[in-house]
């Protein structure tokens, strides 16, 4: 296993232990708003805190972008300068979930080396489910290693995702996603976007279809689909959605399906 995945698995483990004994009274979790049906807790904190510690303590040379921190630059070197090495972090997503006592929710951390994401982590606490990859080496479910799901027909698929919410100002832009709904098998939202990637992966989802995600919703789930044997890309297949954070992921027959499904 890399130095580097083995450090990323201490760190998730620490904050995993935080998650966990906060689930264990949630009436006593401090919450705030930071926008609209976007919620943070004090356990969101606590566990990013304990993540960038123990990378940090491990690679004081290396910069974090985290959900809740932000960009914090490395302790050692030019912070002026576009960091070498540099940690993608969402310490708890699917924070609604957790707020409700819901467990689909998941710590994932991925490491960008020049930009190019190189190790990825996702620890689902609530079942013990330490999702991790290295690139190049494959991706793997404790210790298992895992692929994604060789189904043939879109009809037959599976897929999760986050679509807008369908209001009267975004209904035209809503119904461009009707079709992977109406003409898959089903679709799930479980509102833990890293979880559904970790699930194509391993291949309990067929495939994934995101609007409007975070780099933290996606560097570590990314590298696990790809190394699982999966495709990645935006709405028009091309290699924008790190930027546009538009993704769709999925096997390679049911990916292709989900971009034509996309341009009816």
């Amino acid at each position: 296993m890399h130095p580097m995945l083995t450090i990323a698995i201490k760190a998730a483990r620490r904050a995993g232990a935080i998650i966990n004994r906060g689930s264990l009274d949630i009436d006593k979790i401090q919450i705030a708003r930071k926008g609209h049906n976007d919620y943070v807790t004090d356990i969101d904190h606590a566990a990013e805190e304990a993540i960038i510690d123990v990378l940090r303590d491990a690679y004081p040379d290396h910069a974090f972008l985290g959900e809740e921190s932000g960009f914090v630059s490395a302790q050692d070197g030019d912070a002026s300068a576009a960091p070498e090495y540099q940690w993608i972090i969402d310490p708890l997503d699917g924070t609604k979930n957790f707020i409700h006592g819901l467990p689909n929710y998941a710590v994932s951390i991925a490491l960008a080396h020049r930009g190019v994401i190189t190790q990825a982590v996702i620890y689902d606490p609530a079942r013990n489910e330490m999702f991790t990859s290295t690139r190049g080496g494959g991706a793997f479910l404790n210790d298992r290693r895992v692929r994604v799901a060789n189904r043939a027909r879109f009809s037959d698929a599976m897929l999760a995702g986050r679509f807008p919410s369908v209001t009267s100002s975004n209904r035209k832009g809503a119904e461009r996603f009707y079709p992977l709904i109406d003409e898959s098998s089903g679709f799930r939202r479980l509102g833990a976007t890293v979880l559904e990637l970790a699930y194509v992966a391993c291949g309990r989802l067929d495939g994934f279809c995101g609007v409007n995600l975070k780099p933290w919703d996606i560097a570590a789930g990314s590298l696990l689909v790809l190394e699982a044997g999966g495709l990645i890309g935006d709405f028009e297949g091309e290699q924008t959605w790190m930027k546009t954070g538009n993704l769709l992921a999925g096997g390679p027959k049911v990916f292709t399906q989900m971009i034509a499904a996309l341009q009816e």
